[in-house]
């Protein structure tokens, strides 16, 4: 690639706006912006609980590293627990040499549960 690729991290509570906020990235940005969702990894393609020494690390991290080589634009977005992910997140930077954008979604509980009477998953 001719320039690094860059990394935006998007972490916050369950319903904060994460996914919306990644896929309207993903638009915005165009063709070569890899979205990475945890839930999906996580969820669906690994079908494993979230907890400490999450199972979901180290195929976030390679999901990274192939956006890191094949895209221009990486989002990486979920609840990542700063405790459980930790070495994911020292990896990443590592990974990214610094070439990251992380952003907390923080709104208040009761706009999280209003939002998540909406929600078909929770």
């Amino acid at each position: 690639m001719d320039r690094a690729a860059q990394l935006i991290i998007l972490r916050g509570n369950s319903g904060s706006g994460k996914t919306t906020t990644g896929k309207a990235l993903q638009r915005k940005f165009g063709y070569g912006t890899m979205l990475i969702s945890q839930d999906i990894v996580r969820r669906e393609m690994l079908f494993v609980k979230d907890g400490p020494n999450p199972k979901a690390n180290q195929l976030l991290f390679e999901l990274a590293q192939y956006g890191k080589s094949h895209c221009k634009i990486v989002i990486l977005e979920g609840i990542l627990n700063s405790k459980w992910y930790k070495q994911l997140f020292e990896n990443l930077l590592k990974e990214f040499n610094n070439h990251i954008f992380a952003y907390y979604f923080d709104i208040p509980f009761e706009e999280t549960l209003a939002r998540h009477q909406h929600k078909p998953n929770a």
